[in-house]
């Protein structure tokens, strides 16, 4: 962890955990990229799909997902809602019900993160394995990914077979949706844990 400047004790977390279990990455740091327009200004292009994670809570407040997409997509909380039904219904598990945002306050508890520094990284601290990481499935097939390091004054690249290393080891259940499916149509969703 030597080649490159920690900026904060949760990345530093990130990368210490990455490089303890011998998960290879590359990283580097920008000014602040709170936001999708405001990170783009700093991404390197290296090739690798950058991404946009949003973090949900159903009605009830007792469950938690964290949703994954390529950085250029948006995704209403309608479809999102839609989606999520008829994945958890299709399995015999009750639907989330409505959706919202999941406050910071949650956001800390369940991730250990705050707005503007979300992604799969912030899963190390879920050690209960709580939230449900919902990926979008052109995640899958793209040669290599790049998130927050849980904090959004750097980036982390990671290979398609090191992220999945990765998902293996934190253990909180994934699974793979098809974003782009019209609204009428089911979603397919594939169980990695």
């Amino acid at each position: 962890m030597t080649d490159y400047k920690i900026i904060s004790e949760r990345q530093e977390r990130v990368l210490r955990y990455l490089t303890d279990h011998n998960i290879p990455f590359t990283t580097y740091n920008h000014p602040e990229g709170k936001t999708i327009e405001e990170a783009k200004r700093w991404w390197h292009n290296d090739g690798s799909v950058h991404c946009k994670n949003i973090f949900m809570r159903n009605h009830k407040g007792d469950q938690h997902y964290l949703i994954c997409f390529p950085c250029d997509d948006d995704l209403a909380i309608h479809d999102i809602e839609h989606w999520l039904k008829d994945i958890l219904v299709s399995q015999g598990k009750k639907a989330p019900g409505k959706l919202s945002f999941a406050s910071p306050e949650r956001m800390m508890r369940y991730l250990g993160l705050e707005p503007g520094s979300v992604s799969p990284f912030g899963l190390i601290n879920d050690t209960e394995h709580h939230v449900i990481l919902f990926l979008d499935s052109r995640l899958k097939d793209a040669p290599s990914l790049s998130f927050h390091p849980n904090d959004c004054r750097g980036t982390v690249v990671i290979s398609q077979a090191a992220f999945q290393d990765y998902l293996t080891l934190v253990g909180n259940k994934v699974e793979y949706i098809n974003t782009q499916e019209n609204n009428n149509a089911q979603p397919k969703a594939q169980i990695a844990n």
